[in-house]
Protein backbone atom coordinates (compact mmCIF):
# COMPACT_ATOMS: atom_id res chain seq x y z
CA UNK A 1 0.00 0.00 0.00
CA UNK A 2 2.85 2.32 1.10
CA UNK A 3 4.70 1.58 -2.47
CA UNK A 4 1.51 2.43 -4.23
CA UNK A 5 1.06 5.42 -2.49
CA UNK A 6 4.88 6.52 -2.86
CA UNK A 7 4.76 5.38 -6.65
CA UNK A 8 1.20 7.44 -7.15
CA UNK A 9 2.82 10.73 -5.80
CA UNK A 10 6.14 10.44 -7.74
CA UNK A 11 4.41 10.22 -10.66
CA UNK A 12 1.95 12.72 -9.97
CA UNK A 13 4.60 15.53 -9.63
CA UNK A 14 6.57 14.03 -12.31
CA UNK A 15 3.51 15.10 -14.29
CA UNK A 16 2.08 18.37 -12.49
CA UNK A 17 4.97 20.78 -12.88
CA UNK A 18 2.75 23.71 -11.83
CA UNK A 19 2.14 21.45 -7.80
CA UNK A 20 6.36 21.38 -8.15
CA UNK A 21 6.53 25.17 -9.11
CA UNK A 22 4.25 26.04 -5.81
CA UNK A 23 6.31 23.87 -3.77
CA UNK A 24 9.45 25.48 -4.48
CA UNK A 25 7.95 28.70 -3.65
CA UNK A 26 6.71 27.66 -0.07
CA UNK A 27 9.73 25.50 1.35
CA UNK A 28 11.89 28.50 -0.68
CA UNK A 29 10.31 31.17 1.26
CA UNK A 30 10.37 28.83 4.55
CA UNK A 31 13.93 28.03 3.84
CA UNK A 32 14.84 31.94 2.71
CA UNK A 33 13.45 33.39 6.25
CA UNK A 34 15.98 31.70 8.73
CA UNK A 35 18.20 34.31 9.92
CA UNK A 36 22.00 32.96 10.56
CA UNK A 37 23.21 36.04 12.75
CA UNK A 38 23.11 39.22 10.41
CA UNK A 39 22.68 36.96 7.36
CA UNK A 40 19.58 35.91 5.68
CA UNK A 41 18.98 34.11 2.91
CA UNK A 42 15.94 35.48 1.11
CA UNK A 43 13.42 33.98 -0.92
CA UNK A 44 14.16 34.42 -4.07
CA UNK A 45 17.07 32.36 -4.01
CA UNK A 46 15.97 29.99 -1.27
CA UNK A 47 12.95 29.37 -3.91
CA UNK A 48 15.90 28.90 -6.99
CA UNK A 49 17.93 26.47 -4.50
CA UNK A 50 14.76 24.13 -3.76
CA UNK A 51 13.62 24.40 -7.56
CA UNK A 52 17.37 22.91 -8.16
CA UNK A 53 16.89 20.33 -5.94
CA UNK A 54 13.44 19.35 -7.16
CA UNK A 55 14.36 19.60 -10.65
CA UNK A 56 15.59 15.63 -9.96
CA UNK A 57 12.04 14.75 -11.03
CA UNK A 58 12.76 15.78 -14.77
CA UNK A 59 9.70 18.22 -15.22
CA UNK A 60 9.29 20.14 -18.23
CA UNK A 61 7.89 24.03 -18.23
CA UNK A 62 6.94 25.69 -20.92
CA UNK A 63 8.84 28.83 -21.62
CA UNK A 64 6.06 30.92 -21.58
CA UNK A 65 5.45 30.80 -18.06
CA UNK A 66 8.98 32.05 -17.52
CA UNK A 67 8.66 34.71 -20.03
CA UNK A 68 5.10 36.31 -18.66
CA UNK A 69 6.53 35.80 -14.66
CA UNK A 70 9.40 38.08 -15.32
CA UNK A 71 7.44 40.39 -17.14
CA UNK A 72 4.87 40.50 -14.57
CA UNK A 73 8.10 41.12 -12.10
CA UNK A 74 10.14 43.79 -13.88
CA UNK A 75 7.16 46.02 -14.69
CA UNK A 76 6.43 45.90 -11.61
CA UNK A 77 9.69 47.26 -10.60
CA UNK A 78 9.82 49.81 -13.09
CA UNK A 79 6.26 50.83 -12.48
CA UNK A 80 7.30 50.94 -8.60
CA UNK A 81 11.03 53.16 -9.31
CA UNK A 82 9.47 55.71 -12.33
CA UNK A 83 8.47 58.50 -10.11
CA UNK A 84 12.17 58.24 -8.15
CA UNK A 85 13.92 57.54 -11.05
CA UNK A 86 12.83 60.21 -13.35
CA UNK A 87 12.93 62.47 -10.35
CA UNK A 88 16.10 61.49 -9.55
CA UNK A 89 17.19 62.80 -12.90
CA UNK A 90 18.43 66.14 -11.73
CA UNK A 91 21.12 69.04 -10.36
CA UNK A 92 20.85 68.08 -7.10
CA UNK A 93 20.95 64.53 -7.21
CA UNK A 94 23.85 64.40 -9.65
CA UNK A 95 26.38 62.47 -6.82
CA UNK A 96 23.61 59.78 -6.76
CA UNK A 97 23.59 59.67 -10.68
CA UNK A 98 27.09 59.40 -10.95
CA UNK A 99 27.50 57.09 -7.97
CA UNK A 100 24.85 54.58 -9.76
CA UNK A 101 26.24 54.96 -12.85
CA UNK A 102 29.68 54.21 -11.94
CA UNK A 103 29.21 50.78 -10.03
CA UNK A 104 27.40 50.02 -13.10
CA UNK A 105 29.67 50.62 -15.23
CA UNK A 106 32.52 48.92 -12.87
CA UNK A 107 30.90 46.11 -12.57
CA UNK A 108 30.01 45.75 -16.40
CA UNK A 109 34.03 46.23 -16.58
CA UNK A 110 34.91 43.63 -13.82
CA UNK A 111 32.60 40.98 -15.22
CA UNK A 112 33.15 40.81 -19.01
CA UNK A 113 36.76 40.91 -18.25
CA UNK A 114 36.99 38.50 -15.62
CA UNK A 115 34.51 36.40 -18.26
CA UNK A 116 37.60 36.78 -20.84
CA UNK A 117 40.26 36.04 -18.31
CA UNK A 118 38.90 32.50 -17.28
CA UNK A 119 37.04 32.07 -20.63
CA UNK A 120 33.37 31.66 -19.25
CA UNK A 121 30.71 31.77 -21.65
CA UNK A 122 28.10 34.46 -21.90
CA UNK A 123 25.27 32.09 -19.67
CA UNK A 124 28.00 31.92 -16.48
CA UNK A 125 29.08 35.58 -16.97
CA UNK A 126 25.67 36.63 -16.80
CA UNK A 127 24.90 34.38 -14.16
CA UNK A 128 28.04 35.63 -12.81
CA UNK A 129 26.50 39.72 -12.78
CA UNK A 130 23.47 39.08 -11.41
CA UNK A 131 24.69 36.70 -8.35
CA UNK A 132 27.57 38.41 -7.54
CA UNK A 133 25.57 41.97 -7.84
CA UNK A 134 22.48 40.31 -6.16
CA UNK A 135 20.37 41.84 -9.02
CA UNK A 136 18.10 39.03 -9.87
CA UNK A 137 16.79 40.72 -12.85
CA UNK A 138 19.81 40.27 -14.91
CA UNK A 139 18.89 36.70 -15.08
CA UNK A 140 15.86 37.41 -17.01
CA UNK A 141 17.30 40.44 -19.27
CA UNK A 142 20.16 38.11 -19.93
CA UNK A 143 18.37 34.81 -21.11
CA UNK A 144 16.35 36.59 -23.20
CA UNK A 145 19.31 38.22 -25.08
CA UNK A 146 20.39 34.87 -25.03
CA UNK A 147 17.44 33.62 -26.95
CA UNK A 148 18.29 36.28 -29.93
CA UNK A 149 21.82 34.68 -30.72
CA UNK A 150 20.14 32.04 -33.18
CA UNK A 151 21.22 29.39 -31.03
CA UNK A 152 20.61 25.97 -31.37
CA UNK A 153 17.80 24.77 -28.91
CA UNK A 154 20.67 22.43 -27.15
CA UNK A 155 22.94 25.50 -27.06
CA UNK A 156 20.46 27.96 -25.83
CA UNK A 157 19.24 25.64 -22.96
CA UNK A 158 22.87 25.10 -21.62
CA UNK A 159 23.46 28.60 -21.78
CA UNK A 160 20.62 29.78 -20.28
CA UNK A 161 21.57 27.14 -17.61
CA UNK A 162 24.65 28.03 -16.69
CA UNK A 163 23.07 31.45 -15.94
CA UNK A 164 21.55 30.27 -13.20
CA UNK A 165 24.60 28.45 -12.06
CA UNK A 166 26.64 31.53 -12.33
CA UNK A 167 23.67 32.77 -10.24
CA UNK A 168 23.77 29.73 -7.41
CA UNK A 169 26.75 30.00 -6.64
CA UNK A 170 27.98 33.62 -5.91
CA UNK A 171 24.31 34.94 -4.34
CA UNK A 172 25.36 34.20 -1.00
CA UNK A 173 28.54 36.37 -0.59
CA UNK A 174 27.01 38.88 -2.98
CA UNK A 175 24.99 39.69 -0.11
CA UNK A 176 26.89 39.33 2.58
CA UNK A 177 29.81 41.49 0.52
CA UNK A 178 27.50 44.40 0.45
CA UNK A 179 26.88 44.42 3.90
CA UNK A 180 30.75 43.70 4.93
CA UNK A 181 31.43 46.84 2.41
CA UNK A 182 28.46 49.46 3.30
CA UNK A 183 28.83 48.22 7.12
CA UNK A 184 32.39 47.92 7.95
CA UNK A 185 35.08 48.75 4.82
CA UNK A 186 33.45 52.11 3.93
CA UNK A 187 33.31 53.55 7.85
CA UNK A 188 36.93 52.48 8.08
CA UNK A 189 38.13 54.17 5.12
CA UNK A 190 36.06 57.09 5.39
CA UNK A 191 36.80 57.58 9.20
CA UNK A 192 33.57 58.17 10.77
CA UNK A 193 30.80 56.37 12.13
CA UNK A 194 27.57 55.86 10.63
CA UNK A 195 25.14 56.41 13.92
CA UNK A 196 27.40 59.35 14.67
CA UNK A 197 27.31 61.08 11.02
CA UNK A 198 23.75 59.83 11.05
CA UNK A 199 22.54 61.97 13.74
CA UNK A 200 24.49 65.15 12.66
CA UNK A 201 22.49 64.59 9.42
CA UNK A 202 18.92 64.36 10.78
CA UNK A 203 19.58 67.54 12.96
CA UNK A 204 20.76 69.47 10.12
CA UNK A 205 17.72 68.20 7.95
CA UNK A 206 15.22 68.80 10.49
CA UNK A 207 16.14 71.82 12.02
CA UNK A 208 14.69 71.54 14.98
CA UNK A 209 11.19 69.90 13.56
CA UNK A 210 10.14 66.46 14.43
CA UNK A 211 10.04 63.18 12.12
CA UNK A 212 7.03 61.85 11.56
CA UNK A 213 7.06 58.02 11.44
CA UNK A 214 4.49 55.64 9.48
CA UNK A 215 0.69 55.73 11.44
CA UNK A 216 2.35 58.46 13.90
CA UNK A 217 0.42 61.46 14.43
CA UNK A 218 1.30 64.85 16.56
CA UNK A 219 -0.61 64.92 19.99
CA UNK A 220 -1.70 68.39 19.37
CA UNK A 221 -2.50 68.08 16.22
CA UNK A 222 -3.52 71.39 13.89
CA UNK A 223 -7.17 71.37 12.91
CA UNK A 224 -9.29 70.41 15.55
CA UNK A 225 -12.68 71.20 16.65
CA UNK A 226 -13.91 72.71 19.43
CA UNK A 227 -17.80 73.18 20.98
CA UNK A 228 -18.47 76.94 22.31
CA UNK A 229 -21.77 78.54 24.36
CA UNK A 230 -21.99 81.78 23.37
CA UNK A 231 -22.00 84.38 26.78
CA UNK A 232 -20.84 86.90 25.08
CA UNK A 233 -23.84 89.42 23.62
CA UNK A 234 -22.18 89.78 19.96
CA UNK A 235 -25.20 89.33 17.48
CA UNK A 236 -22.92 89.14 14.51
CA UNK A 237 -23.26 87.11 11.45
CA UNK A 238 -21.23 83.33 10.71
CA UNK A 239 -19.42 85.31 7.75
CA UNK A 240 -18.39 88.05 9.98
CA UNK A 241 -17.32 85.98 12.81
CA UNK A 242 -15.33 83.96 10.46
CA UNK A 243 -13.35 87.13 8.59
CA UNK A 244 -12.43 88.72 12.38
CA UNK A 245 -10.67 85.21 13.67
CA UNK A 246 -9.46 84.01 9.98
CA UNK A 247 -8.47 80.27 10.32
CA UNK A 248 -11.95 79.24 11.38
CA UNK A 249 -15.38 78.18 10.16
CA UNK A 250 -18.50 77.57 11.83
CA UNK A 251 -19.83 73.87 10.95
CA UNK A 252 -23.27 73.94 13.23
CA UNK A 253 -25.13 75.85 15.63
CA UNK A 254 -27.89 74.56 18.10
CA UNK A 255 -30.59 77.29 19.72
CA UNK A 256 -32.06 75.32 22.19
CA UNK A 257 -33.24 72.21 21.14
CA UNK A 258 -33.04 72.92 17.59
CA UNK A 259 -30.04 72.39 14.86
CA UNK A 260 -29.56 75.45 12.48
CA UNK A 261 -28.04 75.21 9.38
CA UNK A 262 -24.23 77.81 9.34
CA UNK A 263 -24.72 79.66 6.36
CA UNK A 264 -22.86 82.79 6.14
CA UNK A 265 -25.83 85.39 6.73
CA UNK A 266 -27.02 83.42 9.65
CA UNK A 267 -26.89 85.39 13.28
CA UNK A 268 -25.04 83.83 16.10
CA UNK A 269 -26.86 84.82 19.15
CA UNK A 270 -26.25 84.72 23.21
CA UNK A 271 -26.97 80.99 24.67
CA UNK A 272 -25.83 79.16 21.04
CA UNK A 273 -23.96 76.38 21.20
CA UNK A 274 -21.68 76.39 17.97
CA UNK A 275 -19.17 73.80 16.54
CA UNK A 276 -15.98 75.65 15.50
CA UNK A 277 -13.41 73.85 13.66
CA UNK A 278 -9.98 75.36 12.63
CA UNK A 279 -6.79 75.61 13.30
CA UNK A 280 -5.12 75.48 17.08
CA UNK A 281 -3.92 79.07 17.18
CA UNK A 282 -7.45 80.29 15.52
CA UNK A 283 -9.39 78.80 18.16
CA UNK A 284 -7.63 80.11 21.24
CA UNK A 285 -8.14 83.30 19.51
CA UNK A 286 -11.89 82.44 19.29
CA UNK A 287 -12.93 81.36 22.65
CA UNK A 288 -11.85 84.98 23.43
CA UNK A 289 -14.67 86.70 21.25
CA UNK A 290 -17.15 83.98 21.26
CA UNK A 291 -17.52 82.75 25.17
CA UNK A 292 -16.98 79.34 27.00
CA UNK A 293 -16.31 76.02 25.62
CA UNK A 294 -18.70 73.22 26.41
CA UNK A 295 -17.45 69.07 26.44
CA UNK A 296 -20.54 67.71 24.98
CA UNK A 297 -23.92 68.14 22.97
CA UNK A 298 -25.86 65.90 21.50
CA UNK A 299 -26.33 66.58 17.60
CA UNK A 300 -23.45 68.63 17.00
CA UNK A 301 -21.50 65.63 15.60
CA UNK A 302 -19.66 66.62 12.13
CA UNK A 303 -18.23 63.72 9.78
CA UNK A 304 -14.79 65.77 8.66
CA UNK A 305 -13.14 63.86 5.38
CA UNK A 306 -9.40 64.14 3.51
CA UNK A 307 -9.62 64.37 0.28
CA UNK A 308 -6.83 64.14 -2.32
CA UNK A 309 -7.67 66.10 -5.42
CA UNK A 310 -5.45 66.57 -8.77
CA UNK A 311 -5.06 70.66 -9.77
CA UNK A 312 -6.53 70.51 -13.50
CA UNK A 313 -7.78 74.61 -13.19
CA UNK A 314 -5.40 75.88 -15.42
CA UNK A 315 -6.41 79.65 -13.94
CA UNK A 316 -4.62 78.89 -10.75
CA UNK A 317 -1.52 77.40 -12.32
CA UNK A 318 1.46 79.18 -12.27
CA UNK A 319 -0.44 81.54 -8.97
CA UNK A 320 1.56 81.15 -5.91
CA UNK A 321 -0.52 80.18 -3.37
CA UNK A 322 -0.85 83.35 -1.19
CA UNK A 323 -2.87 84.87 -4.66
CA UNK A 324 -4.86 81.67 -5.22
CA UNK A 325 -5.89 81.70 -1.28
CA UNK A 326 -6.92 85.73 -1.80
CA UNK A 327 -8.41 85.49 -4.69
CA UNK A 328 -11.98 86.40 -4.72
CA UNK A 329 -13.51 83.08 -6.01
CA UNK A 330 -11.83 81.28 -3.33
CA UNK A 331 -12.77 83.45 -0.74
CA UNK A 332 -16.23 82.71 -1.25
CA UNK A 333 -15.52 78.87 -1.46
CA UNK A 334 -13.19 78.41 1.08
CA UNK A 335 -15.73 77.91 4.17
CA UNK A 336 -15.08 74.98 6.36
CA UNK A 337 -12.18 73.59 3.96
CA UNK A 338 -8.49 73.41 5.52
CA UNK A 339 -5.31 73.12 3.34
CA UNK A 340 -2.97 70.05 4.19
CA UNK A 341 -0.45 69.39 1.92
CA UNK A 342 0.58 69.74 -1.51
CA UNK A 343 2.34 67.02 -3.52
CA UNK A 344 4.58 67.36 -6.72
CA UNK A 345 5.53 64.19 -8.75
CA UNK A 346 5.11 62.29 -4.87
CA UNK A 347 7.06 64.59 -3.34
CA UNK A 348 5.77 66.72 -0.71
CA UNK A 349 6.20 70.78 -0.82
CA UNK A 350 6.41 73.27 1.87
CA UNK A 351 3.31 75.09 2.38
CA UNK A 352 4.74 78.37 1.89
CA UNK A 353 3.47 81.24 -0.29
CA UNK A 354 5.81 81.45 -2.31
CA UNK A 355 5.06 77.86 -4.15
CA UNK A 356 3.69 78.26 -7.72
CA UNK A 357 0.86 75.39 -8.54
CA UNK A 358 1.03 73.24 -11.33
CA UNK A 359 -0.94 71.45 -13.20
CA UNK A 360 -1.34 68.27 -11.87
CA UNK A 361 -0.45 68.95 -8.53
CA UNK A 362 -2.08 66.97 -5.59
CA UNK A 363 -3.38 68.83 -3.29
CA UNK A 364 -4.78 66.97 -0.03
CA UNK A 365 -7.73 69.10 1.67
CA UNK A 366 -9.76 68.54 4.65
CA UNK A 367 -13.22 69.68 5.08
CA UNK A 368 -16.81 67.81 6.03
CA UNK A 369 -18.57 66.60 3.05
CA UNK A 370 -20.80 68.99 1.60
CA UNK A 371 -18.13 71.63 2.32
CA UNK A 372 -15.75 69.28 -0.10
CA UNK A 373 -17.54 68.70 -2.64
CA UNK A 374 -18.55 71.77 -3.25
CA UNK A 375 -14.70 73.33 -3.88
CA UNK A 376 -13.39 70.00 -5.29
CA UNK A 377 -14.84 70.80 -9.12
CA UNK A 378 -13.25 74.34 -8.67
CA UNK A 379 -9.87 72.27 -8.37
CA UNK A 380 -10.35 69.37 -10.57
CA UNK A 381 -10.32 65.94 -10.16
CA UNK A 382 -10.73 63.86 -6.91
CA UNK A 383 -8.65 60.78 -6.49
CA UNK A 384 -10.49 57.95 -5.67
CA UNK A 385 -8.61 55.39 -3.73
CA UNK A 386 -9.90 52.19 -4.36
CA UNK A 387 -8.53 48.44 -4.40
CA UNK A 388 -9.07 47.73 -7.24
CA UNK A 389 -6.04 47.45 -10.35
CA UNK A 390 -6.63 49.48 -13.70
CA UNK A 391 -5.61 46.58 -15.47
CA UNK A 392 -6.67 49.05 -18.96
CA UNK A 393 -3.93 51.11 -18.37
CA UNK A 394 -1.21 47.97 -17.15
CA UNK A 395 -2.62 45.50 -19.50
CA UNK A 396 -1.21 48.03 -21.99
CA UNK A 397 1.83 48.85 -20.19
CA UNK A 398 2.49 45.23 -20.59
CA UNK A 399 2.08 44.90 -24.01
CA UNK A 400 4.09 48.64 -24.81
CA UNK A 401 6.75 47.03 -22.58
CA UNK A 402 6.85 43.58 -24.81
CA UNK A 403 6.53 45.20 -28.07
CA UNK A 404 9.68 47.10 -27.18
CA UNK A 405 11.42 43.81 -26.35
CA UNK A 406 11.18 42.92 -30.07
CA UNK A 407 13.88 45.58 -31.11
CA UNK A 408 17.23 44.11 -31.90
CA UNK A 409 19.79 46.66 -32.87
CA UNK A 410 22.89 45.08 -34.70
CA UNK A 411 26.65 47.06 -33.72
CA UNK A 412 28.98 45.19 -35.88
CA UNK A 413 27.03 41.80 -36.00
CA UNK A 414 26.70 42.46 -32.43
CA UNK A 415 22.65 41.90 -31.93
CA UNK A 416 21.77 44.41 -28.63
CA UNK A 417 18.13 44.08 -27.40
CA UNK A 418 16.44 45.06 -24.52
CA UNK A 419 14.25 41.90 -24.91
CA UNK A 420 10.52 41.34 -23.08
CA UNK A 421 12.57 42.17 -19.83
CA UNK A 422 14.44 45.30 -20.54
CA UNK A 423 11.24 46.17 -22.56
CA UNK A 424 9.18 45.85 -19.47
CA UNK A 425 11.62 47.95 -17.24
CA UNK A 426 11.31 50.32 -19.40
CA UNK A 427 7.62 50.72 -20.01
CA UNK A 428 6.52 50.36 -16.32
CA UNK A 429 8.91 53.27 -15.95
CA UNK A 430 7.19 55.52 -18.08
CA UNK A 431 3.79 54.01 -16.83
CA UNK A 432 4.67 54.67 -12.97
CA UNK A 433 5.68 57.79 -14.02
CA UNK A 434 2.55 58.95 -16.05
CA UNK A 435 0.60 57.80 -13.07
CA UNK A 436 2.45 60.26 -10.61
CA UNK A 437 1.03 62.92 -12.73
CA UNK A 438 -2.00 61.62 -13.83
CA UNK A 439 -3.03 60.02 -10.89
CA UNK A 440 -6.78 59.66 -11.57
CA UNK A 441 -5.71 56.60 -13.76
CA UNK A 442 -3.68 53.75 -13.87
CA UNK A 443 -4.54 52.68 -10.21
CA UNK A 444 -2.88 49.65 -8.66
CA UNK A 445 -2.69 49.09 -4.91
CA UNK A 446 0.79 48.68 -3.27
CA UNK A 447 -0.21 45.35 -2.05
CA UNK A 448 -0.93 44.44 -5.93
CA UNK A 449 2.39 45.72 -6.86
CA UNK A 450 4.59 44.08 -3.81
CA UNK A 451 2.62 40.14 -5.01
CA UNK A 452 3.45 41.21 -8.59
CA UNK A 453 7.37 41.56 -7.59
CA UNK A 454 7.49 38.52 -5.48
CA UNK A 455 5.37 35.74 -7.31
CA UNK A 456 7.18 37.48 -10.86
CA UNK A 457 10.45 36.74 -9.65
CA UNK A 458 10.36 34.02 -7.35
CA UNK A 459 8.19 32.11 -9.82
CA UNK A 460 10.67 32.91 -12.37
CA UNK A 461 13.58 31.26 -10.64
CA UNK A 462 11.68 28.77 -9.44
CA UNK A 463 10.97 27.42 -13.02
CA UNK A 464 14.39 28.02 -13.91
CA UNK A 465 15.57 26.25 -11.27
CA UNK A 466 13.50 23.35 -12.09
CA UNK A 467 14.04 23.39 -15.89
CA UNK A 468 18.21 23.70 -15.71
CA UNK A 469 18.57 22.12 -11.72
CA UNK A 470 20.51 18.90 -13.08
CA UNK A 471 22.60 20.25 -15.39
CA UNK A 472 23.42 23.02 -12.71
CA UNK A 473 24.38 20.64 -10.23
CA UNK A 474 26.67 18.72 -12.78
CA UNK A 475 28.70 22.36 -13.43
CA UNK A 476 28.92 23.26 -10.02
CA UNK A 477 30.40 20.06 -8.74
CA UNK A 478 33.36 20.69 -11.78
CA UNK A 479 33.64 24.43 -11.12
CA UNK A 480 32.14 25.45 -8.31
CA UNK A 481 35.48 27.02 -5.75
CA UNK A 482 36.70 28.92 -9.32
CA UNK A 483 33.20 30.42 -9.89
CA UNK A 484 32.51 31.40 -6.31
CA UNK A 485 36.13 32.99 -6.10
CA UNK A 486 35.40 34.99 -9.13
CA UNK A 487 31.97 35.69 -7.84
CA UNK A 488 33.83 37.59 -5.04
CA UNK A 489 35.68 39.75 -7.01
CA UNK A 490 32.59 40.61 -8.80
CA UNK A 491 30.99 42.01 -5.65
CA UNK A 492 33.57 43.09 -3.96
CA UNK A 493 35.88 44.91 -6.66
CA UNK A 494 33.23 47.82 -8.32
CA UNK A 495 31.86 48.82 -4.61
CA UNK A 496 35.67 49.29 -3.53
CA UNK A 497 36.30 51.29 -6.34
CA UNK A 498 32.69 53.52 -6.15
CA UNK A 499 34.57 53.99 -2.03
CA UNK A 500 37.22 56.13 -3.43
CA UNK A 501 35.21 57.44 -6.38
CA UNK A 502 32.68 58.85 -3.78
CA UNK A 503 34.60 60.44 -1.40
CA UNK A 504 37.84 61.91 -4.18
CA UNK A 505 35.46 62.79 -6.74
CA UNK A 506 31.78 63.37 -5.96
CA UNK A 507 32.75 64.81 -2.35
CA UNK A 508 30.90 62.65 0.44
CA UNK A 509 31.63 63.85 3.37
CA UNK A 510 28.84 62.10 5.73
CA UNK A 511 29.39 58.35 6.04
CA UNK A 512 25.63 57.60 6.51
CA UNK A 513 24.22 59.45 3.79
CA UNK A 514 27.54 57.44 1.61
CA UNK A 515 26.50 54.04 2.94
CA UNK A 516 22.91 54.26 1.94
CA UNK A 517 23.78 55.56 -1.64
CA UNK A 518 26.09 53.03 -1.98
CA UNK A 519 24.09 50.08 -0.72
CA UNK A 520 21.14 51.59 -2.78
CA UNK A 521 24.09 51.92 -5.97
CA UNK A 522 24.11 47.70 -5.58
CA UNK A 523 20.15 47.73 -4.72
CA UNK A 524 21.36 45.40 -1.83
CA UNK A 525 18.56 45.89 0.17
CA UNK A 526 20.25 43.22 3.05
CA UNK A 527 23.06 45.86 3.41
CA UNK A 528 20.74 48.82 3.46
CA UNK A 529 19.15 47.09 6.45
CA UNK A 530 22.66 46.73 8.02
CA UNK A 531 23.17 50.48 7.52
CA UNK A 532 19.72 51.65 8.78
CA UNK A 533 20.58 49.58 12.46
CA UNK A 534 23.88 51.01 12.78
CA UNK A 535 22.61 54.85 11.67
CA UNK A 536 19.47 54.38 14.56
CA UNK A 537 17.04 56.72 11.91
CA UNK A 538 16.18 57.29 8.66
CA UNK A 539 18.97 59.53 7.14
CA UNK A 540 20.02 56.85 5.04
CA UNK A 541 17.16 56.08 3.29
CA UNK A 542 17.10 59.44 0.86
CA UNK A 543 20.06 58.54 -1.12
CA UNK A 544 19.00 54.85 -0.96
CA UNK A 545 16.07 55.68 -2.64
CA UNK A 546 17.33 57.81 -5.66
CA UNK A 547 20.57 55.20 -6.23
CA UNK A 548 18.36 51.92 -5.23
CA UNK A 549 15.94 53.44 -8.29
CA UNK A 550 18.63 54.44 -10.69
CA UNK A 551 20.49 50.71 -9.93
CA UNK A 552 17.22 48.67 -10.56
CA UNK A 553 17.52 50.29 -13.99
CA UNK A 554 21.02 50.09 -14.59
CA UNK A 555 22.27 46.73 -13.04
CA UNK A 556 18.94 44.89 -14.88
CA UNK A 557 20.33 46.24 -18.17
CA UNK A 558 24.17 44.69 -17.67
CA UNK A 559 21.98 41.05 -18.96
CA UNK A 560 21.96 42.26 -22.45
CA UNK A 561 25.09 43.68 -22.31
CA UNK A 562 27.25 40.89 -21.23
CA UNK A 563 25.68 38.82 -23.22
CA UNK A 564 26.33 41.27 -25.84
CA UNK A 565 30.25 42.04 -25.38
CA UNK A 566 31.18 38.72 -23.53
Amino acid sequence: MFQWLSNWVLDGLKHSPEILLFLSLSLGYLIGGIRMGKFQLGGVAGSLLVAVALSVFGVTIDAGVKSILFALFIYAVGYESGPQFFRSLGVKTLREIFLALFIAVASFVTVVILAKIFNLDKGLAAGLAAGGLTQSAIMGTASDALSQLGLSAEELSKMQANVTIGYAVTYIFGSLGAIIVCVNILPKIMGRDIGDDAIKAQAEQLHGSLLLGNDQNLALSDISGRLYRITNKINQTVSHIEQTVNGISIERIKRGNKIIEATPETVLKSKDIILVVGHRDAMIKAQDLLGSEVNSVSGMDVVMNKLDVEMRNSRYVDQNLTQVLQSDEVMKLKHGIYLLAIHRDGQSLPLNNDINLKLGDVITIYGADGDLRRVVDKIGAPITKSEKTDWIFHGLGLVVGLIIGLIVIRVSDIPITLGAGGGALLSGLLFGWYRSVHQTIGNIPTGAVQLLKDFGLAGFVAVVGLSSGLQAINTIKEQGLSLFLIGVVVTLLPMLLAIYFGKYVLGYKNVAVFAGALAGSRSANPAFGEVLNKAGNSTPTNSFAITYALANVFLTLLGPLVVAFV
